[in-house]
Order: C-alpha cells, then structure tokens, then sequence
C-alpha cells in the first residue's frame, strides 16, 4: 500500500490564495494612488490653485430685538398648539415689536409663495450652499422674485399668516438650508435666547 503525501504548498495556496491576490492587489492599488497623489502634488503643475480671497458668508439678524417663541429641533418632537399635535420643528419662530423682517444675507429672491399652512413665504439663495427661507410674512412684501438683496434689506413685515401657527401671534418662522439640508439658524446666526 503506497501512501501519498499531499504538497503542503499547493493546501496552503488552495485555502487561502484568494485571499492573498485580494492583498497583492490592494496593496497595488494603495502604491499606485500613492505615486499619483506625489506626482500630482510635485508643485509643477500647469494650472495651479489661485486663491481668489472670497469671503465667508457672513449672516445678520432677521429682525431686530427679536425674541424666539420656538426653537428649531430636529430630533425631538415640540407641541404645536395650533394644530394640536406633536411635530418636528425645523425652524425657529421670532416675534418682535418691530415687524420688519430683514435678508440674513446677500442673495438673490428665488421664490415668493403662499401656502395655507406656512403663509406668504420668501426664499432667497445665498452664496456657499445656504438659503434662507422667511414665512408668516404679511401679504405687502418689499421684494421681487428675481431682486438682489444685501443684508439687512427690509423685506417685508411679520403676520399670522401661517395658519399652522396662528395661536402664536405676529411672528417669522425663519427656515435655513446648506446644501439643501435644514440646518439649525442659530447655528450660523446670533439670535437672543428665550
């Protein structure tokens, strides 16, 4: 009886050989970006990157002597008096004796609507991704669709109507987006605290 002994490298190689191509590969892989990112970054380049020295956004407030009467949450759900239920709410509402409602920042007017829950609504798109969103705002409005606008610029005057909010009085419920995202306003502006 002839016994027959089995090539330990051929065992070997037959478990784990993919695994080491996969390795020999990534490792390929890995070394070519390398030397690409060094070549690319040698400082010879036909276009190099010229900094124009554009400025940040640089945000203002909404009104002036504003007070909240309700925080932007997106994670916890606030009561809405009007509607009588619980709700997200990714906005921050802002009343003040004085009803003028002013640009946050530069930008052009995208868009005036009215919706029945929200109310007369500006839009305005700022530079770097951001855009401003002003609703409950009386049906008198100072802008355009179209109109550019600096910050500070009045742009109309605080109401009720945003028949989503109405138990709350003359208000303006200030939305913000970065990169169509709602972000939180009081990220990026200095509003007063309740």
């Amino acid at each position: 009886m002839e016994i027959r002994r089995d090539n330990k490298f051929y065992a070997f190689f037959k478990r784990f050989g993919l695994y080491i191509l996969g390795g020999v590969i990534l490792i390929a892989i890995i070394v070519t970006a390398t030397v690409a990112g060094v070549l690319a970054n040698r400082g010879d380049n036909k276009d190099p990157v010229v900094d124009v020295g554009t400025q940040p956004i640089s945000f203002g407030l909404p009104m002036n002597d504003a007070i909240i009467i309700k925080d932007y949450d997106d994670k916890l759900l606030q009561y809405n008096e009007t509607l009588e239920k619980y709700q997200a709410h990714c906005s921050i509402d802002l009343t003040s004796e004085d009803p003028t409602v002013m640009a946050v920042a530069d930008g052009t007017v995208t868009d005036i609507s009215y919706h029945y829950l929200t109310g007369n609504t500006v839009t305005i798109e700022h530079k770097d991704g951001f855009i401003s969103v002003y609703g409950s705002l009386a049906e008198e409005l100072n802008v355009a669709v179209g109109d550019s606008v600096s910050k500070g610029d009045a742009i109309g005057m605080i109401s009720t109507s945003a028949a989503a909010e109405a138990t709350y009085g003359d208000h303006l419920d200030l939305t913000l987006y970065l990169d169509n995202q709602k972000v939180d306003p009081s990220s990026y502006i200095s509003l007063q605290e309740k």
